[in-house]
């Protein structure tokens, strides 16, 4: 390759540049400060305006869809409390119904989804499901039975199958590792605020009961189509696919090139024909079983998807706007730890994960034992409640970590991605009428000790992973400098520093490129390495 170069930092020689114009993605193992805010700041112009097209569109889309998708899942909790409930009378446990026909549906979508998504664009794919799911929503208004709403939340689940997941393969074909972290969280932390802008709706439209003869929780039903077919809408114009496929308006073609160059400099591989060999080798290796794993796990372990907080509050005296506004406080915590995650995953930590999963099951087993208990102080007992959004921002580091893992393959990365969801989906189908059943709201003598099981196995698999992953960099990184090694004559070039050399280069000969060797360190930072780069291009 053209551009490859010796820098005297033995971190960033390991990583090829991706144009010139850009100095492009590796000038330095060490960051401008500029860089611990925002990490395109230490990027070249070229490069900036590229960052900021891209974090536009994808990050504006997938945060927005993102937020309508969660906005649209967590509203049945927030008109079952007020007021659907007692209007159609539902005294049982048809919420936990409700929720798993959602889920349901949501399973069954996510695999196909996103196997034809490494076939055909995104950006037509992804917005028509959304405009499916926000039609359907509307329709929630006009049901007057629970059989209607479990008919209807199945295909609205069905419909959102497709998001997340699809989603994150995108996101995963764009950016680099030290820009996966944030970006995930990011898009991640906007179901938050589809959940918290549900609750202010909602005590905002409870006012609305009886306009037009629909009742306060019909009306956020409405709204919330009102505001999620435009952004479903715009989502043909602005997503921009993968870098291979791309054809979004908004990028010039050097900035294509600089995209698919950044791809390649990170090892992330472009799509492939599915063949026999491939599909044994994604399902003979442990990525897709202790990923999946690790993903149930965290998506079961919480008590988030279930609105403890809410009916706690109501059999306290509370009124319906602050059984829906203090809730949201758990919500705000969530925000601020998972930006907290991702900047320190990213900077601090230099691209590990697996720290803020071990902090965030300590969380879940402090809050779940104190609520276990249960006869605790009234003031602890929010605090537990609202410090469970701790539990809850992990979703887009285990995410780039999958990512990071499965580089190599990109149909291996597309299939993961979806099966890490819908099992984890699966699960949630069934282990809440288990566990989280309504009749036992609030205490849920099943649910929080369940969760502290969840909790310390999350823990366990995160280290498991941890250890495979450092395993399996250390046998490909002796295998490239072995391979590399055996590629040269004696009399082609001198032997690496890192390996002696057996013979003496003639004071005539014509001066060989000096070589670098990666080190211990720079294989920790980045994952993996490339093979030594040499001052000069070896001959072709």
């Amino acid at each position: 390759m053209n551009d490859s170069h010796v820098n005297d930092d033995p971190a960033s020689s390991a990583t090829v540049p991706v144009a010139q114009s850009s100095d492009a993605c590796d000038k330095s193992s060490r960051l401008r400060w500029t860089a611990y805010l925002w990490d395109t700041l230490d990027k070249s112009p070229e490069e900036q305006r590229f960052m900021f097209k891209l974090d536009a569109a994808i990050l504006t889309m997938g945060s927005l869809g993102y937020f309508i998708k969660n906005f649209d899942q967590i509203n049945i909790n927030n008109a079952f409390v007020s007021g659907m409930k007692e209007d159609l009378g539902l005294n049982g446990n048809e919420l936990n119904y409700m929720q798993t026909c959602w889920t349901v549906g949501y399973v069954i979508g996510q695999i196909p989804s996103n196997l034809l998504l490494t076939r055909i664009r995104p950006s037509l794919w992804i917005p028509s499901c959304e405009v499916t799911w926000s039609v359907l929503t509307i329709l929630m208004a006009t049901c007057s039975s629970v059989q209607q709403i479990y008919v209807l939340r199945f295909f609205i689940g069905l419909a959102e199958s497709t998001f997340y997941p699809g989603m994150q393969y995108i996101i995963g074909s764009w950016y680099r590792k030290s820009e996966l972290g944030k970006r995930s969280c990011i898009f991640h932390a906007s179901s938050a605020l589809g959940s918290m802008f549900s609750a202010y709706l909602m005590a905002a439209v409870y006012h609305l009961d009886g306009v037009s003869g629909f009742k306060g929780w019909q009306w956020l039903f409405i709204i919330n189509t009102v505001i999620s077919l435009p952004i479903a809408l715009s989502g043909f114009f602005f997503l921009p696919d993968v870098p291979e496929i791309t054809r979004a308006w908004y990028f010039t073609p050097d900035e294509i090139v600089l995209a698919q160059k950044r791809m390649q400099a990170d090892g992330r591989a472009n799509r492939a024909p599915y063949t026999l060999s491939k599909v044994k080798k994604i399902f003979s290796s442990w990525h897709i079983y202790l990923l999946t794993l690790l993903y149930i796990l965290y998506i079961n372990g919480g008590v988030a998807g279930q609105p403890a907080f809410a009916i706690w509050l109501k059999q306290q005296g509370y009124t319906v706007a602050q059984i829906n506004l203090y809730p949201t406080l758990t919500t705000i915590v969530q925000i601020i730890t998972t930006i907290i995650y991702a900047w320190t995953s990213d900077i601090v930590l230099r691209g590990e994960r697996w720290p803020p999963i071990l902090f965030s099951g300590v969380m879940i087993i402090i809050v779940h034992t104190s609520l276990t208990i249960w006869d605790i102080p009234t003031a602890w007992k929010w605090a537990c409640f609202i410090l469970s959004g701790c539990s809850g921002g992990i979703s887009g580091l285990i995410y780039a970590w999958m990512h990071e893992i499965c580089a190599e393959d990109n149909e291996e990365r597309a299939l993961v991605a979806a099966s890490m969801n819908e099992v984890a989906s699966t699960v949630l189908a069934w282990l809440p009428l288990l566990i989280w059943r309504q009749v036992d709201a609030p205490e849920y003598p099943r649910g929080y000790p369940t969760s502290i099981g969840i909790a310390v196995a999350m823990m366990v698999t995160a280290m498991a992973i941890r250890h495979l992953q450092r395993r399996d960099v250390a046998r490909r990184s002796g295998l490239q400098l072995h391979t590399y090694t055996k590629s040269y004559t004696k009399s082609d070039l001198p032997s690496p520093p890192l390996i002696k050399s057996q013979t003496t280069i003639s004071a005539t000969q014509q001066p060989k490129p000096t070589l670098k060797a990666p080190n211990s360190s720079t294989i920790s930072r980045y994952g993996s390495f490339n093979p030594p780069t040499a001052s000069t291009d070896p001959p072709h």
